[in-house]
């Protein structure tokens, strides 16, 4: 179970980077569980919504993607579908698109590291809603410290993940390589919605994600 103290420094610095989105036409929200993590997703989430993701660990840590194949949603499952290219694509007219951030500043700034870059070109533009799942793990102070979180920290463990042949993957830090298997390849800082009401943050009390 999680220390009293760092739930309530969660809940109290949650607040702070909600105020930091809305000053960013973005919306955030605070849960201080998984479960009611869960349920504020769906409800931002229509019966009959065309459903599509990058690879967000955390909408899966959450039961969100069993709770969207399990209900009424076209869900896209990219990696179910033979024609991994044509589920990309499908992305980019979706209803809703999952994400994460590697990062998250406290004035409500993030910040995302893409290889083939499906994830964050439809972060920046295309689905009519972006419903983000970002765990209080990966709050940093400015976006000099998410960058850093972003390369040194997420990086290197995707790069584990998918058993890449890069530096990261072998030294655990960012060696700003030029490796075939990089996935550093595209940057993305959110730092404004031109779109009021299309990206939606759920903060979630606790780790989650890389």
């Amino acid at each position: 179970m999680q220390n009293e103290n760092i739930t309530r420094r969660n809940a109290l610095l949650a607040q702070k980077v909600i105020k930091g989105l809305e000053s960013r036409n973005m919306t955030g929200y605070y849960a201080g569980s998984k479960k009611e993590a869960l349920a504020l997703a769906l409800a931002l989430i229509p019966e009959g919504s065309s459903v599509t993701m990058g690879g967000a660990m955390s909408a899966h840590e959450i039961g969100l993607v069993q709770a969207l194949k399990d209900g009424n949603y076209n869900f896209i499952d990219r990696d179910a579908c033979e024609d991994k290219r044509a589920a990309m694509l499908a992305a980019y007219d979706a209803d809703v698109f999952l994400a994460s951030a590697n990062a998250i500043t406290e004035d409500g700034i993030m910040v995302n590291i893409d290889g083939n870059s499906n994830r964050v070109s439809a972060i920046a533009q295309g689905p009519r809603k972006v419903v983000f799942i970002v765990g209080m793990n990966k709050v940093c102070p400015d976006q000099d410290s998410a960058m850093k979180r972003a390369r040194n920290v997420a990086a290197p463990i995707n790069a584990q993940r998918f058993g890449l042949n890069t530096p990261c993957a072998k030294t655990g830090a960012c060696m700003d390589c030029k490796s075939p298997d990089t996935i550093c390849c595209q940057f993305l800082i959110t730092r404004f919605s031109r779109h009021k009401d299309r990206i939606h943050v759920i903060l979630v009390n606790g780790n989650l994600g890389f």
